[in-house]
């Protein structure tokens, strides 16, 4: 068969192209073998968060860094051995810049609550002999085991008392924690995961997600805006918190914030709904875990707005921890905030105690009363109540003092600490 002009020089365009194609793919491959070659010399990273010759001392630094960080971080923390030392590494076996951003969250969390920050570690073999301490790991002494603090039994023991006297219902439930911020220590813990009603206790989560978009500069915050803020916090005014709210986005806005920035801090926590007019908001939910860690992270200065939030939480204003809680002395610091519907009473803050020497002692109380049923006689059930979260509150300064051996220096506080509440109202705060 003959082939005419046209048809040879197809046939000889056909065949060189062909072959620029195979010369094409066999380059393709070199470089993409390349390419995976450096990616896998790439080295992985961990994270690790202490280094320390006590294997102990660790394991209880383990504990506290995964209460911090969450479950989905603790089971893939590990602690190992490396040089003679002992180390506490999130075996995470990722690319470096990626580790180094997780680790950035983690500090920020870590460092909140007064432990060390997390630093990417080369990944290695960590069960094996020959494995050396990373020169970029951190070493700090971990936390000394502190002896128990027999404060929750009387706690306990005080709301057992009650019930048997019928002044708390079976129908009630309760949550109580208190933290020694000093001494880092947690000295009453009952039900502090069980969510609860919130009421008017979420509007500082609220306060935080404002002052938040304010440092990111999408929310203005000028004299009108400052005024709702206080009339949110101090005067617990629900068409402010719902104008807060608003801006925002709306309560779903709001929640997705929270758990996107402070997912570590508010696990519990369920902000579902406007403040319906007459205050009864019994959908949005937090645990008194959630209020601490919050309040912790708030006196360490970890969130944007943190010195506007406690300026806001220090307002005078009546409350169940230093108002007519004649345990406690005067002139105490208080950054607080009630919550009160037919169905809960509550509240939740940080007081500061001074020492006669001019130490101060700043220390956390949670105190939340649910009932099942709307109470018929709010306004009696919600001073009951508040009175049973006043005397838990005098037993927590009591623990303090005596801790902290107040005694030995003289009469109790008598000068403020960073600010005092005002006298006690007739009415209490919403």
């Amino acid at each position: 068969m003959k082939t005419g002009k046209h048809g040879g020089t197809m046939r000889s365009l056909f065949v060189r192209g062909l072959r620029l194609a195979r010369r094409f793919l066999r380059l393709a491959a070199i470089s993409c073998f390349a390419v995976s070659s450096a990616a896998a010399r790439e080295p992985a990273y961990d994270i690790a968060y202490v280094w320390h010759p006590d294997q102990a001392g660790v394991a209880t630094y383990k504990a506290k860094v995964s209460d911090i960080l969450g479950p989905d971080v603790a089971r893939r923390l590990r602690v190992v051995r490396a040089g003679g030392e002992y180390g506490l590494v999130y075996l995470r076996n990722g690319a470096r810049g990626s580790a180094a951003a997780t680790a950035k969250v983690h500090t920020r969390f870590l460092t909140a609550r007064g432990l060390n920050p997390a630093v990417p570690v080369r990944a290695q073999d960590w069960a094996s002999s020959k494995t050396a301490v990373p020169a970029v790991g951190v070493r700090a002494a971990p936390p000394a085991a502190e002896e128990a603090s027999s404060l929750e039994s009387d706690v306990e023991n005080y709301i057992r008392g009650l019930r048997r006297r019928g002044l708390v219902r079976g129908n009630e439930r309760s949550a109580w924690l208190v933290y020694d911020i000093k001494a880092d220590k947690k000295l009453v813990s009952i039900n502090e995961d069980m969510p609860l009603e919130a009421a008017s206790l979420i509007k500082p989560f609220i306060a935080l997600a404002y002052l938040h978009a304010v440092e990111a500069g999408r929310k203005p915050y000028n004299g009108e805006v400052r005024g709702r803020m206080e009339r949110m916090i101090q005067g617990s005014d629900n068409p402010a918190a719902n104008w807060m709210l608003r801006r925002l986005g709306g309560p779903k806005a709001v929640q997705g914030f929270l758990k996107r920035e402070y997912g570590g801090i508010f696990r519990n926590t369920s902000i579902v709904e406007y403040i319906p007019a007459g205050g009864r908001a019994y959908r949005n939910k937090a645990s008194a875990r959630d209020y601490s860690r919050f309040l912790y992270a708030l006196w360490n200065g970890g969130f944007p707005g943190s010195a506007e939030l406690k300026r806001l939480m220090n307002l005078p204003n009546p409350d169940r921890l230093y108002t007519s809680a004649p345990g406690v002395p005067a002139g105490t610091g208080v950054y607080d905030k009630t919550g009160t519907t037919s169905h809960l009473c509550g509240n939740m803050g940080i007081l500061v105690s001074r020492r006669a020497d001019g130490e101060s002692f700043p220390y956390i109380i949670v105190g939340l009363i649910q009932k099942e049923r709307a109470t018929r006689s709010y306004f009696s059930w919600m001073r009951s109540r508040g009175d049973i979260i006043r005397r838990v509150s005098e037993m927590a300064y009591e623990e303090i003092a005596g801790r902290y051996r107040f005694a030995d220096f003289g009469a109790g506080s008598a000068a403020t600490a960073g600010g005092k509440k005002g006298p006690a109202e007739v009415l209490e705060g919403g």
